[in-house]
């Protein structure tokens, strides 16, 4: 393989702007870098109304949570232009934009896995004791993954 093939897991947040940012100035010859954007969602479950008033009022939300969906992918297209933007080829900028099969680490070990990538770039939040009891997407990551270069932007 001649080239970095990038896992960029992205959920919207300032630390992955920070991730972004990592990943546009360390891998500074961008022609040579291959970067997939990746966002798994949790997608809005099938709901029949069968004429309820409280299953109409459901029926907003879900709407509401369809049209979020639909704006993720629009800004996954967004970077995408952002990197094209700083130099990256457009042939070597992928969205993996899914729902939810496992965790996000799961899904995350397993693209990386399938698509065969050679760095993940992951970013690390500070603080939150929940993460003492259930493991962070990271430490879940950088335990699974083997012969893979892991990123870790704080």
């Amino acid at each position: 393989m001649d080239y970095t093939k990038i896992l960029l897991p992205y959920n919207f947040t300032s630390y992955d702007k920070k991730a972004l940012d990592f990943v546009i100035h360390t891998f500074a010859d961008p022609k040579e870098a291959d970067v997939t954007l990746f966002n798994a969602y949790t997608p809005a479950p099938p709901i029949e109304m069968r004429g309820s008033p409280v299953m109409e009022q459901m029926k907003d939300t879900l709407n509401y949570l369809s049209q979020r969906v639909n704006e993720q992918d629009d800004e996954l297209k967004s970077i995408k232009s952002h990197l094209l933007g700083k130099g990256f080829r457009e042939d070597k900028i992928h969205i993996v934009f899914e729902p939810k099969k496992k965790d996000v680490a799961g899904d995350i070990i397993d693209l990386a896995q399938t698509g065969r990538f050679n760095v993940v770039v992951l970013n690390r939040k500070p603080g939150k004791i929940a993460r003492f009891f259930t493991g962070s997407v990271f430490s879940k990551v950088v335990g699974a993954l083997k012969d893979t270069t892991i990123c870790i932007v704080s």
